[in-house]
Order: structure tokens, then C-alpha cells, then sequence
């Protein structure tokens, strides 16, 4: 992924206002993120820990997206498997729901997707973070999982932006 400025990804935004997207929160080291191994790149808030965000290229533009993550008891934390990267964590994977674009977000429409909670999946699939012992055995590429990835994520992507169920 080509690097991203903080102008551009505040001007990528498709499912919030032009005033949320400049008061929200983008690191401020974004020149030294690893943009040659990331796919898309995502982060979390640390002054809202329930706010994440994921910026993309798509069809060689730009787009970023604002999520949430509902409010879990801690009786919720288990085992789950990111549905974009399919990387299996012990209490790493959350519920994150991304408003969709235009009116129907605008309505109080949604959609959401179970995703590593650091929001690292290029880095997980490129086994360039572990996961310790919940790592599972594939015979796919490196390229192959990567491809599965942003299919994965293509498709998330897409139901934002097109209101789909």
C-alpha cells in the first residue's frame, strides 16, 4: 500500500461527516507505519477505545471507514477468528460495525464483521506479528492469503457502501 497522508485519509472518509472526519483521531507517526506490508491500514482510538478506523485503496482511490465496537462483558471474551485475515485469537477478535454510507447511515443503518482487535490482520497474514499458540497450519502463499484477505475485505467494504445486509 502506497503511504498515506493524514489529509488524504481524512478526505477518504465515506461513512461519516466532513466534521467528523476532521475531529477524529489519526496517529501522528503515520511515516513510520510499515505501508509496505500493509493492505489496509487500521487503528484505534486511544481517547475512545470503543472507535476504530481502516483506510484502504480501492479501485486506486482512497476510502476510510469509521467503526464501533459494541460494549462486551468480560464473560465474552473467548476465542474467536478475525473474518477478514482468519486468524484465530485468544480474546483478540471483536464485534466492529461500520454506519454505511450515505442515507442509510444517515438512518441508523449498519454493518458489521468480527476483526482483530489491533486491527493488524496485513501483519498477521504476513506472519510479521504472531499470534502465539492459537497459530493454525495452511498450505496457502503468502500471496494467496493476502488475496483471500482483501477479498475478505473488498466484500465488508462494499456492503458499506452499497447498504446490502
Amino acid at each position: 500500500m502506497k503511504p498515506l497522508t493524514d489529509p488524504e485519509i481524512r478526505a477518504a472518509f465515506v461513512n461519516c461527516s466532513k466534521g467528523e472526519a476532521k475531529r477524529l483521531h489519526i496517529p501522528r507517526d503515520l511515516a513510520e507505519r510499515p505501508w509496505d506490508d500493509l493492505d489496509y491500514f487500521g487503528w484505534r482510538d486511544p481517547q475512545a477505545p470503543d472507535r476504530a478506523y481502516l483506510a484502504t485503496v480501492v479501485d486506486g482511490r482512497a476510502l476510510a471507514l469509521t467503526l464501533r465496537r459494541p460494549a462486551t462483558a468480560a464473560w465474552q471474551t473467548r476465542r474467536g477468528m478475525c473474518s477478514i485475515c482468519l486468524t484465530p485469537h485468544s480474546g483478540g477478535v471483536a464485534l466492529m460495525v461500520a454506519p454505511r454510507a450515505g442515507k442509510a447511515g444517515k438512518a441508523g443503518n449498519s454493518v458489521g464483521t468480527y476483526l482483530c482487535e489491533d486491527l493488524a490482520c496485513p501483519l498477521y497474514v504476513r506472519g510479521k506479528k504472531d499470534v502465539g499458540s492459537d497459530r493454525m497450519h495452511e498450505s496457502l502463499t503468502v500471496e494467496e492469503k493476502v488475496a483471500r484477505m482483501m477479498a475478505n475485505l473488498d466484500d465488508f467494504v462494499g456492503r458499506v457502501l452499497t447498504g446490502e445486509a
